[in-house]
C-alpha cells in the first residue's frame, strides 16, 4: 500500500479522505509526516500546477505554533502534494461530534490559538479561506490551556486558493464550504483577511452553541442568510463575548477585528468564562420551504440518526460524491444573483421555537393547520346535527311528554 511521493517520502497509511485529496501517513529524510495528496484531476491541471509552484515560498514561509508547517511541496508527474508537519491528534469536528458543544472556556480558548495563527498568516499575506472544524487540529500531546483545552493548530493553508483557480472557477463560482462563508464572497468579491476572522467567529459560535448561525438546509438557503440575516444571540454567555461575536459576524468586512486584536480580546476574557458549564440551547429548525423539501424527501434509512434529524449545508466539490472520512467539503457552486439574495436587512437567521414545535409556514405547520380545520369542520358539523335534532323534538308528534307550553296572551282588562 506504501507509495513514494517524489525521491524523498513515502506515503504509508491514508490518514482521511477529502474532496481535494487524500491525507497520508508518512515517512521522510526528518521522521514522520503528514502528505496531503491532491486529485489526480487537480495535478494534470497545468496552471493549477503553475500556481501550486508559486505559493510555495509563502507555505513554506509560513512557521507558528498554532499553523501546521507545511515543509515541502512536491511536483512529480501526476503527484501533487503537500508535505506537512504530522500533528498527533484529532481535528476539532471529531470533538465536536463526540462532545456536541465545549464549555465557553475551551471554546474561547481553542478560538484563540487559531486567532493567533490567522494573525501569523495574514502578517504574511496569506489568507486561508477556508477556517472551520475540519481544519482546526487539537495537539493531543501538548499541555491542557483553560477549560482543559489540547494547542489548536491550523492545517491546510492553500488549498482553498490552489482549487480556485480562474480556470476552475469563474467569477460565478465559490470557493468554501458553505456554514463558514462570509457575505462578501457570496457577494463575488475578492476574499480578503477578514473572510478568515468571520469563518472564524461561525468556529466559536459553533463550539458554543453545537450549531453554526447560518447553516442548514439547501446551500442556497445558507448563502442567503449569510448575506442578508442577523445571528441567534446566544444566552448564558458574558455580554462581552457576545458583542465581541456580532462584532466579527458583521456583515461589512471593514467592521470585524484584526485576528491578533481578536485573539487578544479572547485571552482577555478567559477568567470571565472559568467554570462555566457548556451552554444549554436548542438548535432551531430549518427554513419553511427547507423544511418541507426534508420531509418530503426522507434522509437515507443507513444514515445516522444526527444526518437524518439535520440537513448539513456542506457539498463536495465532485459532483456526487459521497460525504468524506474527514469531511473535508470545498464546494464549488454559482454566485447567487442579487434578487436570490434579495431579503429582510435585519431578519433574525433561524430564530429559535419550542422544541417539538412545528415552524409556521412549514409542512409540519400547515398538516396541524389542517387537522385542526377539520377537527373544527367536523365539531360544527356534530354541533348543527344536535341542534337540527332538537328541533325536530320541538315540532314532532313523536316528541318527549312534557307540560303543554302556555298559550294563553295577555288581554286587556275590560271597561
Amino acid at each position: 500500500m506504501a507509495r513514494k511521493i517524489g525521491s524523498r517520502y513515502t506515503a504509508n497509511q491514508i490518514l482521511g479522505r477529502g474532496s481535494a485529496g487524500t491525507v497520508w501517513l508518512g515517512e521522510g529524510p526528518d521522521g514522520p509526516v503528514a502528505i496531503k495528496l491532491l486529485r489526480e484531476d487537480l495535478a494534470s491541471d497545468q496552471e493549477l500546477v503553475g500556481r501550486f509552484v508559486q505559493e510555495r515560498t509563502a507555505l513554506l514561509g509560513l512557521e507558528h505554533p498554532n499553523v501546521v508547517s507545511v515543509r515541502d511541496l512536491v511536483v512529480d508527474g501526476n503527484d501533487l502534494a503537500l508535505v506537512m508537519d504530522l500533528v498527533r491528534g484529532t481535528d476539532l469536528r471529531t470533538r465536536l461530534e463526540r462532545e456536541r458543544r465545549l464549555s465557553p472556556e475551551a471554546a474561547v480558548a481553542i478560538t484563540a490559538d487559531v486567532a493567533d495563527g490567522l494573525a501569523a498568516a495574514h502578517a504574511a499575506g496569506v489568507v486561508h479561506r477556508d477556517v472551520k472544524p475540519e481544519n482546526i487540529l487539537l495537539d493531543m500531546q501538548g499541555p491542557l490551556g483553560p477549560g482543559g483545552a489540547h494547542p489548536a493548530l491550523l492545517t491546510d493553508f492553500g488549498v482553498a486558493k490552489l482549487i480556485d483557480s480562474p480556470k476552475r472557477t469563474r467569477a460565478t463560482k465559490i470557493i468554501g464550504t458553505p456554514d463558514y462563508l462570509a457575505p462578501e464572497i457570496v457577494e463575488g468579491l475578492p476574499p480578503r483577511a477578514a473572510v478568515d476572522i468571520y469563518a472564524l467567529a461561525t468556529v466559536l459560535y459553533e463550539l458554543l452553541a453545537g450549531f453554526t448561525p447560518f447553516g442548514g438546509g439547501h446551500p442556497g438557503a445558507v448563502l442567503r442568510r449569510h448575506v442578508t440575516e442577523t445571528v441567534v444571540p446566544l444566552p448564558g454567555i458574558p455580554d462581552e463575548l457576545w458583542q465581541l461575536l456580532v462584532q466579527c459576524l458583521a456583515k461589512g468586512p471593514a467592521s470585524r477585528l484584526r485576528a491578533s486584536e481578536l485573539a487578544a480580546r479572547l485571552r482577555e476574557l478567559l477568567p470571565l468564562l472559568a467554570g462555566m458549564p457548556p451552554l444549554d440551547v436548542d438548535e432551531p429548525g430549518a427554513d419553511p420551504a427547507e423544511e418541507e423539501r426534508d420531509e418530503a424527501v426522507p434522509a437515507e434509512p443507513s444514515a445516522p440518526a444526527g444526518d437524518r434529524a439535520r440537513r448539513r449545508g456542506a457539498v463536495p466539490l465532485v459532483p456526487g460524491a459521497k460525504p468524506d472520512s474527514n469531511r473535508d467539503t470545498h464546494t464549488s457552486m454559482r454566485v447567487p444573483a442579487p434578487d436570490e439574495l434579495a431579503g429582510p436587512a435585519h431578519g433574525t437567521a433561524r430564530a429559535p421555537r419550542t422544541p417539538g414545535a412545528p415552524r409556521p409556514g412549514s409542512a409540519r405547520h400547515r398538516t396541524a393547520a389542517r387537522r385542526r380545520r377539520i377537527t373544527l369542520s367536523v365539531a360544527g358539523a356534530l354541533l348543527a346535527a344536535a341542534v337540527g335534532a332538537g328541533a325536530y323534538w320541538a315540532t314532532s308528534d313523536d316528541a318527549p311528554a312534557g307540560p303543554a307550553p302556555d298559550t294563553r296572551h295577555s288581554a286587556p282588562d275590560a271597561p
